[in-house]
């Protein structure tokens, strides 16, 4: 273990920037992470992609929730865009999470390569992302988008490890947000993902799940996840002073490249 101790320290630096600025929680940072380290000490007895997954939810829980304090201290959090699509969020998750204990380690992986796929083309085909209209006020959430859009969020998320920001953010800002505040409100959608989706996942184990290894809850990689947080925790800390200065088009840009980086990174592992 030792020897992963300071990759596992500096991804969980990166993990901690992203939740800031991107409002990933974590989860496109630790999922390939997490499944290498997995592999490594397990190979496919240990089923890495679903020990990744429940270890990058619950990293999630942690982060997200701290990066929500920070962005409600800064005036980012707007309640009509939170509530209550948290909730239908948090509906989804259940059932997503559920559903990835009955798929197999190789489509969960094939599932979460091409979900960052389909969001990468979406986000730099489709207009509205890249580019926020000059002077567009921002719209609210239509009924159907809250309700079986937040299902819809919550079981991809959480069948996944990665928090809905993915989708959400897309979503925000096609509603007229600036990055800034799209990316923030995605902490707290990313939270009922987390906790419905640790909660399953640490329950579900049992001897497969866990093998040899001690330190490890049902799916969830404690060790793993603790050594990932003792490096974002205090970034979280410290990167949240910087949101809100970076101009809007360039932290769009940023974040379709950490997509791409996240999905090459899950194919080559």
């Amino acid at each position: 273990m030792i020897d992963h101790v300071l990759p596992l320290l500096a991804f969980g630096v990166l993990t901690g920037l992203t939740t800031v600025l991107f409002g990933f929680g974590g989860g496109f940072v630790t999922v390939p992470v997490v499944y290498a380290f997995a592999q490594a000490q397990n190979g496919a007895a240990g089923d890495p992609m679903h020990v990744a997954v429940a270890t990058s939810t619950a990293v999630m829980v942690v982060n997200s929730l701290g990066a929500t304090v920070a962005q409600y201290r800064a005036g980012r959090l707007k309640r009509e865009y939170v509530w209550p699509l948290a909730l239908y969020v948090g509906l989804g998750a259940l059932v997503g999470a559920v559903g990835a204990l009955a798929v197999g380690d190789t489509v969960q992986r094939i599932l979460f390569a091409a979900y960052l796929a389909a969001t990468i083309v979406d986000s730099v085909v489709r207009k509205g992302f890249l580019t926020r209209a000059a002077g567009a006020e921002p719209r609210g959430l239509g009924p159907v988008t809250v309700t079986a859009g937040g299902v819809g969020i919550g079981a991809a998320a959480s069948c996944l490890g990665v928090g809905g920001s993915v989708l959400t953010v897309p979503l925000l800002r096609r509603r007229g947000l600036p990055m800034a505040n799209a990316t923030a409100m995605a902490n707290p959608l990313s939270l009922p993902v987390a906790v419905v989706g640790t909660a399953v996942y640490a329950l579900a184990g049992g001897a497969d799940a866990t093998g040899d290894r001690a330190g490890q809850i049902g799916y969830v990689d404690a060790v793993a996840a603790a050594t990932l947080l003792a490096g974002s925790l205090p970034t979280i800390a410290l990167a949240r002073r910087i949101v809100g200065r970076i101009p809007d088009r360039v932290h769009a840009v940023a974040y379709v490249v950490l997509l791409g980086a996240a999905l090459l990174a899950v194919l080559l592992v």
